[in-house]
């Protein structure tokens, strides 16, 4: 889905960075070590990302000896495309089931986000 909305836009990068988003940015190094990533791996992604223009790096105010890593503002209109998109599918996928199987569904992938949680 990533991918349709932006040729740069693999799942690994999308994943980035959503996560930029959410923190407001952060280093690299912190995107390796949340995901449990290699820094080389990471490295290229945030190159691809950076080249698309969807990612700027920025000083940070606390320490000017450290780059601060958070989507620009067509990263941010990504982010917010391919969510809207996902939303439409789920949508659809789902748009039949009964109130009970949604309810349902809904608990599983609660239980299964907070257990992801410790990981």
């Amino acid at each position: 889905m990533a991918a349709r909305m932006h040729p740069e836009l693999s799942l690994v990068s999308f994943t980035l960075l959503g996560h930029l988003d959410e923190r407001g940015g952060c280093r690299a190094t912190d995107l390796a070590a949340h995901y449990a990533l290699d820094k080389s791996t990471v490295s290229r992604q945030v190159a691809a990302l950076e080249r698309a223009g969807l990612v700027a790096r920025r000083t940070d105010p606390d320490d000017h000896r450290v780059q601060v890593l958070a989507p620009t503002e067509a990263g941010a209109q990504i982010l917010e495309q391919v969510t809207l998109s996902r939303r439409r599918a789920l949508l659809e996928r789902l748009g039949d089931w009964p109130e009970a199987d949604l309810e349902q569904f809904a608990a599983y992938l609660t239980r299964y986000n907070e257990a992801s949680q410790g990981i």
